[in-house]
């Protein structure tokens, strides 16, 4: 087991291992004080290792520390609630997924409004779940496992209810028409100890997480859920390619600042966070974890946030899911 975790901590030391960013002229804050990181995840978890790779080289680039504070709980929430309610001033930072726009159907007492009190910065990356199994189960392709699913025998696990993995499960499940009990977990890295272990049958892990124990053949990669296959796992087919129309879910983390900064501010910082994104360090230890950097202007990045909702509620409602 302790092998398992110092495995899913890895892709963190690969993603901080690559070398400086150069400075930027413009900042978003104008005082040394620190910027925070909220991200209200476990560390480890997809969203951590991109807000890590991120922090290093940013800090550099605006001349200021850069503090990554993970806050999980309640799908994402609990950190969600601390930045809509943090001074609007840039040094308070959410890092979220795209578990964000899930949460304003999860959860109806909301201690905010995930469009009125947020502003959408920047799009920092688009990664792939992976559909994994331990290679104790003897599965080695989705139609196995599809023909082996029986309602009452086959379980399945998530970050959290109405978590990313969790939608891109149900996503999977409703195409490939099968039943499995879901197994909601606090967060990526017990979900992936237990798959190892055989505990739970499957999950569609965050890629960033699940590439150091596919390579160290600790998990079986069935598929990814993206439109595309993944670079990092060129023979991995998609979940459309092997035969599940409408399985696909992109999984994102982008950055959010409260809705009261000033609009000269946000500009200031989605330009300069987009500068560090393209510099080829940056790209490349993304890459080795699996994750891309999208070209969405921050416009684009904020209408995909709005029309993302309405879809995911909408799976939401098909889907039953709700939290315990």
């Amino acid at each position: 087991m302790v092998s398992v975790l110092k495995s899913v901590r890895a892709a963190l030391a690969v993603a901080l291992s690559l070398g400086t960013a150069s400075a930027f002229a413009q900042a978003p804050a104008a005082s040394g004080k620190p910027i925070t990181f909220v991200v209200p995840f476990t560390a480890g978890s997809g969203t951590d290792v991109v807000a890590r790779v991120l922090s290093d080289h940013l800090s550099k680039a605006l001349g200021q520390t850069i503090v990554v504070d993970n806050k999980p709980g309640a799908g994402g929430t609990l950190g969600a609630a601390q930045v809509a309610s943090s001074a609007p001033d840039g040094h308070t930072v959410l890092i979220h997924s795209a578990g964000h726009v899930a949460n304003a159907a999860l959860y109806p007492k909301l201690k905010y409004d995930t469009l009125k009190d947020f502003t959408p910065v920047v799009m920092l990356a688009t990664l792939p779940n992976v559909l994994v199994v331990s290679p104790a189960s003897g599965l080695r392709s989705v139609e196995e496992l599809v023909r082996k699913a029986q309602p009452g025998r086959m379980t399945y696990a998530s970050a959290g209810n109405g978590s990313a993995t969790h939608i891109n499960a149900e996503k999977f499940r409703i195409a490939a028409k099968i039943q499995a009990a879901h197994v909601p977990y606090r967060g990526t890295p017990p979900a992936l100890l237990d798959v190892v272990g055989g505990q739970v049958d499957w999950y569609f892990a965050p890629l960033v997480s699940a590439l150091p124990l596919i390579h160290e053949q600790k998990l079986v990669p069935l598929a990814v859920g993206s439109q595309a296959r993944s670079a990092a796992l060129p023979k991995v087919p998609t979940t459309v390619e092997a035969g599940y129309t409408g399985s696909d879910y992109t999984f994102w983390v982008g950055m959010f600042v409260p809705s009261r900064t000033p609009a000269e501010l946000v500009k200031r910082l989605s330009a300069t966070t987009a500068q560090v994104l393209q510099l080829p360090e940056v790209k490349a230890a993304l890459a080795k974890v699996g994750a891309e950097v999208p070209t969405l202007t921050q416009q684009q990045f904020a209408d995909s946030v709005a029309q993302e909702m309405a879809t995911t509620a909408s799976l939401i409602r098909q889907a039953g899911i709700k939290v315990d």
